[in-house]
């Protein structure tokens, strides 16, 4: 596809932007949007104001060009002047004549409310935040067509392209059989050592060495043999997030809570990711997961990227395929296609441009809860204790995720995984139990709360 061509309204209008949450991904699109022609983002809004004008001076633009705005009139006088912005509260610089606003401080909350409030402004939201996109963004994504804008999930991150890849599958008439993500640090085994790192840690991993290729045996053992070796963790929340937003947007779901989430080589994901019947783990056709790269130091990773299995509809085809280098199974019977990257703030101009130029999502045009991220406690858990999703990957300690169908929320269903980020527990919960809406102190003020009430309120979805 031509971009160039499919941006057309590129040259002559620039789009405006702003940045909320000047993290890595916002850092990484405040860099790239300064070499994008048609794009340009002079404002950031983050926690306190100095992180958002450092973020803004450490990309280029001149500090003495840089307004830190602590209301609305200081902020209208420096866009006037041309200065770049630099605020704390997205509601100083809302006004502005900015089309798109890109979410992305990771806080279910926050998130919650500058999708709010960017909408009710009538700009398009660019949802980094899966956090928030997990628990209430199908409401977000109607409530902003109704206002003639989009919200989106951004090119650059797992979902959105996982749903690109996925549906340009289906358009060139491929069967799907599983669709995913590989994790986002790979397993790497060293055989002279005889040790596995991943994420900076490094384990011994005796035995490994003798599963590395798979040979013969079957995968169910291939798979079960290396998770007791790998003395690492193997499943991630923001690994399951990510996939709710996918099944949201495509009807999709995995076939296990928990995901099957093997430590695979790269060429075996056409054979891990298939039916049973065809030796693979999957119970059905069309199923998500997720998988840890396993590679030996100096191969290439696969780099948190996304892929999709199908099948080989014709062996000679797949036959010429496999010769060229393609990923197909060892009895040929599925096939996997993948897209080795997601580069964050780099490639988000793309959801911007469709959102600004094209009033359209790079997700969906119309998604719905089908899956929830729901909260899986690992440890007894005492009534009163406060559970705070925090951290890198924005996870509460001894809580994991399960995916699951989604349900109106009520006393004796599964609470969504950052609904339950910052409530306190109103009775003890013990290890191995899904945490219930009755379990939790539910902060009914909240605005993520009241949006997810919104959400369960709808009927007419399709």
């Amino acid at each position: 596809m031509d971009h160039l061509r499919y941006f057309r309204g590129l040259g002559t209008r620039q789009v405006e932007c702003a940045i909320v949450g000047t993290g890595g991904f916002g850092r990484s699109f405040l860099s790239q949007a300064r070499r994008v022609p048609g794009l340009a983002c002079r404002v950031a809004v983050d926690r306190y104001a100095g992180i958002a004008a450092s973020a803004l001076g450490s990309v280029g633009h001149s500090p003495d060009r840089i307004a830190i705005c602590a209301d609305v009139a200081a902020a209208t006088a420096a866009w006037d002047a041309g200065h770049a912005i630099a605020a704390a509260d997205l509601a100083v610089i809302c006004h502005l004549p900015v089309e798109v606003v890109l979410e992305a401080t990771g806080n279910p909350e926050a998130g919650t409310r500058h999708a709010r409030m960017a909408i009710e402004a009538r700009k398009h939201v660019v949802m980094v935040t899966k956090e928030t996109d997990s628990v209430v963004g199908p409401i977000l994504a109607r409530m902003a067509a109704e206002r003639g804008v989009v919200c989106s999930p951004v090119d650059g991150d797992q979902p959105s392209l996982l749903i690109g890849l996925i549906t340009w599958a289906q358009a060139i008439g491929l069967t799907i059989v599983g669709a995913g993500k590989s994790s986002e640090y790979d397993f790497v085994f060293d055989p002279g050592t005889g040790s596995i790192t991943s994420n900076g840690v490094t384990v011994p991993a005796p035995g490994f060495g003798d599963w590395i290729d798979a040979g013969n045996r079957p995968w169910t053992d291939v798979v079960a043999a290396r998770a007791r070796l790998a003395q690492l963790p193997q499943r991630a929340v923001p690994d399951l997030c990510e996939m709710v937003v996918v099944a949201n947007a495509l009807g999709l779901g995995p076939d296990r809570p928990d995901y099957h989430a093997p430590i695979a080589r790269i060429t075996e994901i056409a054979d891990m990711m298939a039916p049973r019947a065809d030796g693979g783990l999957l119970l059905g056709r069309g199923q998500l997961d997720v998988f840890n790269c396993l590679r030996l130091p100096g191969e290439p990773s696969f780099a948190g990227g996304v892929f999709v299995t199908v099948t080989c509809d014709d062996d000679e085809t797949w036959q010429m395929l496999r010769e060229k280098g393609h990923v197909v199974a060892r009895n040929g019977r599925t096939a996997m296609i993948g897209n080795p990257r997601h580069l964050l703030g780099l490639e988000a101009a793309t959801t911007v441009f469709e959102a600004a130029l094209l009033n359209v999502s790079s997700g969906t045009e119309k998604p719905r809860p089908v899956m929830d991220l729901t909260a899986h406690a690992d440890a007894d858990l005492a009534a009163g204790a406060l559970l705070v999703a925090e951290g890198h990957h924005h996870t509460i300690a001894g809580v994991s995720g399960r995916m699951m169908p989604a349900q109106v929320l009520g006393d004796d269903a599964p609470i969504p995984y950052y609904l339950l980020s910052g409530c306190r527990l109103k009775r003890d919960v013990p290890a191995g139990r899904i945490i219930l809406c009755g379990d939790v102190d539910l902060d009914k003020a909240s605005e993520i709360y009241r949006m997810r009430i919104a959400q369960d309120a709808v009927t007419d979805w399709a």
